[in-house]
C-alpha cells in the first residue's frame, strides 16, 4: 500500500527535525543526562514537528542503545514506538477525547508500572480541547506524576489552554520553518523519490506551504503523482493557481483602473480552471510585498515572499499610494474570508475587482481615505486643471418695443373740452395725501412676575428637575442690565436654586431668549417673604414635592 511522503519521510532522530534546532538540542542533552521533566507542552502552527517530536522523545528516554540522546531506531522498544505495537507508549487525540470520563480512565491505567521499557508516555494532541472538567480532573496527577510517568501535550491554540495546565509543563514553542529549509528538504525527499524537482517549483512549494514542512510533502506528493518533471507550470497547472506572471499582470490592470481588462483576465483564469480563491490569496500576498517594498525598501527585504523580483515590484508601485494599497488588502482580506460562504464566488471575485478599480463604490472610510489620497497625490504632482471649453459670442436680439404694463386704473384720462362744463357740474379737487405715519414699535416685555418670566419659568422647567419647579413658581426675576436677579421668598430657596446647574441652566435659557449673555443671582426678597416657622415651610414643600413623584 502506499504510504503518503510526509508519512514516510518522518523524522525518526532529533537530527532529521528541520528548522527546530533551539527545541531538539535542548531535548537531546535532556535525555542524554536523564535531567527529563514530568510534563512537556508543544506549541506551535500545524506541521512544524510538535508531534514527530514528541515521538522522539519517548523513543529516546525508552532506548537501549541511545547515541548522544537520541533514539538509535533499532532496539525493540524503537520499533515497537514507530509501529505502535508497545502498549507502555500511548498518542491520544484529546479532540475525539475530551470528556472528563476519558481523562479519568487515563489517571487510574497511569499508576501502573510500565511493562517493556522504563517510562510511561502519554502523548496527548491537541489538549486544548479537553473539556473544563478533564482539565481539572488531570490536574493532580499531571502536577504529581508516579516516577515512571511521562506526559507530552501538543497543541496549535495555546491561548485556550488554563493557565493551571500552563505552570505544571515545560513549555516549548515551534516555529514556522523558513520556505529555504522546505525547498532544500523537498529537494532531498525528491531525489530520494526518484522525483525531477527544479530549484523554482520547490520555492514555490515552500511559500505556498506557509512555514509547514507537512503542507510542502503533501504538495510535493500531489505534483508527482502524474510523474514526469515538476517544474513551476506543473504546479501551477495542478494546484489551480494563476502564476506570479499573470498575478502581476492582473495587478498592473487594476493599478491602472482598468477595470475591462482586469474582468476579462479573470475570466480567461476562471475559463482556465484556476480557483477564484487562490486568485484572491495571490493577490493579496502581492499587496503585502507591494506594502512592504514601499514602506520598508531596505530592511523589508527578507519579509517579502520571494516571487516577484524588485523590478517588478518597483513598476508596479510606481505612482501608487500606500493608502490605496492598505484599501485594496483590506478589501482582499474581506472578499476571501466570506468566499467559503459564497453562492456564487466568481461574481464575489469579480465584484471586488470593480471595487478595487473604484473606490467609490465602497461607502466605508478606507475608501474615502484612498480617494483623499489620490487627490493629495494629483495636487502635489500638480495636475494642470482643464481649459474652459470656448463658448460663441452671444447673439444681439432686437430689444423688443416698450410695453405699456400701468393698471388700467393709472392711465391718463381723456381730456375734458375746453368749453363745456364739467361732467358733474363741479370739478374734480384732488384729495389731499396724508403723510404715512411712523410704525409704532411694540414695547419690549419687562422681565416681571408674570409676562416674560412666566415664560421663561416654563422654560426653565423643561431643563430643571420637578424639585425647582415650585421654587421657581415663587419666585421673581428681575434683569438689571446683563444680571438676572431672582428675588425668593426665603433663605431655604436661596439655598436649593443657588448651584451651578440651575445657574447654568438659567442663564442659558436667559440668554436664548433676549440674545445676550446674561449671568444670574440670587438674593432675598425681604418684602415677599413670610414670617413662618421653617420646619412648617419644609413641611409644606415636602407635601407639594410628592405631587411630582410618579406612583
Amino acid at each position: 500500500m502506499y504510504q503518503a511522503l510526509y508519512r514516510k519521510w518522518r523524522p525518526k532522530a532529533f537530527a532529521d527535525v528541520v528548522g527546530q534546532s533551539h527545541i531538539t538540542e535542548t531535548l537531546r542533552r535532556q535525555a542524554a543526562q536523564n535531567r527529563l521533566s514530568h510534563a512537556y507542552l508543544f506549541t506551535g502552527t500545524r506541521g512544524t514537528g510538535k508531534t514527530t517530536c514528541a515521538k522522539i522523545l519517548a523513543k529516546a528516554v525508552n532506548c537501549q542503545n541511545p547515541v548522544d540522546g537520541d533514539p538509535c531506531n533499532a532496539c525493540p522498544a524503537c520499533l515497537g514506538i514507530d509501529n505502535g505495537s508497545l502498549l507502555d507508549v500511548l498518542e491520544l487525540d484529546a479532540a475525539s477525547n475530551n470528556g472528563v470520563d476519558h481523562v479519568r480512565a487515563l489517571r487510574d491505567d497511569a499508576v501502573y508500572s510500565p511493562a517493556s521499557v522504563r517510562y510511561r508516555v502519554y502523548i496527548v494532541d491537541e489538549v486544548h480541547m479537553l473539556s473544563v472538567a478533564a482539565f481539572n480532573a488531570l490536574l493532580k496527577i499531571l502536577e504529581e506524576p508516579p516516577a515512571h510517568l511521562i506526559f507530552i501535550l501538543a497543541t496549535t491554540e495555546l491561548h485556550k489552554v488554563p493557565a493551571t495546565i500552563l505552570s505544571r509543563c515545560q513549555r516549548f514553542a515551534f516555529k514556522r520553518i523558513r520556505p529555504q529549509d522546505i525547498a532544500d528538504r523537498l529537494q532531498y525527499v525528491a531525489g530520494q523519490e526518484g522525483m525531477t524537482l527544479t530549484p523554482d517549483a520547490a520555492g514555490l512549494l515552500a511559500r505556498l506551504s506557509d512555514g509547514a514542512l507537512r503542507d510542502g510533502l503533501s504538495l510535493l506528493d500531489q505534483c508527482g503523482a502524474a510523474g514526469g518533471e515538476i517544474d513551476t507550470p506543473r504546479v501551477l497547472d495542478v494546484l489551480g493557481l494563476a502564476g506570479n506572471v499573470q498575478t502581476a499582470e492582473l495587478m498592473g490592470h487594476l493599478l491602472r483602473r482598468d477595470v475591462q481588462s482586469a474582468l476579462l483576465m479573470l475570466d480567461q483564469l476562471y475559463c482556465g480552471g484556476k480557483d477564484v480563491g487562490s486568485l484572491l490569496n495571490e493577490l493579496s500576498a502581492l499587496t503585502r510585498d507591494l506594502l512592504i517594498y514601499m514602506t520598508a525598501p531596505k530592511g523589508g527585504a527578507d519579509l517579502l515572499s520571494g516571487g516577484y523580483d524588485g523590478a517588478q515590484l518597483s513598476e508596479l508601485t510606481q505612482g501608487v499610494p500606500p493608502q490605496r494599497l492598505l484599501f485594496m488588502a483590506a478589501q482582499l482580506q474581506n472578499a476571501s474570508a466570506s468566499l467559503p460562504l459564497s453562492p456564487n464566488r466568481r461574481t464575489d471575485a469579480e465584484l471586488c475587482l470593480i471595487r478595487l478599480c473604484d473606490e467609490s463604490l465602497c461607502g466605508d472610510t478606507a475608501a474615502l481615505n484612498a480617494r483623499i489620497a489620490c487627490l493629495e497625490d494629483a495636487i502635489r504632482t500638480g495636475v494642470p486643471a482643464a481649459p474652459p471649453a470656448p463658448t460663441a459670442p452671444p447673439v444681439r436680439k432686437p430689444a423688443p418695443p416698450p410695453v405699456d404694463d400701468r393698471p388700467p386704473w393709472d392711465e391718463d384720462p381723456p381730456p375734458l373740452p375746453v368749453d363745456g362744463p364739467p361732467p358733474y357740474g363741479e370739478p374734480v379737487r384732488q384729495a389731499p395725501v396724508l403723510a404715512e405715519k411712523p410704525p409704532v414699535s411694540e414695547p419690549p416685555k419687562a422681565v416681571g412676575k408674570g409676562g416674560l418670566w412666566e415664560e421663561l419659568v416654563e422654560r426653565y422647567k423643561e431643563r430643571l428637575m420637578p424639585m425647582y419647579w415650585y421654587m421657581l413658581d415663587d419666585a421673581r426675576g428681575e434683569l438689571e442690565g446683563d444680571m438676572l436677579v431672582v428675588r425668593c421668598g426665603d433663605e431655604i430657596t436661596i439655598e436649593t436654586l443657588d448651584s451651578q446647574n440651575v445657574k447654568d441652566v438659567i442663564s442659558d435659557v436667559t440668554g436664548q431668549k433676549l440674545g445676550k449673555k446674561i449671568s444670574v443671582r440670587f438674593v432675598l426678597d425681604s418684602g415677599a417673604a413670610q414670617k413662618t416657622d421653617k420646619l412648617d415651610e419644609l413641611i409644606r414643600r415636602g407635601s407639594r414635592y410628592d405631587s411630582f413623584v410618579v406612583k
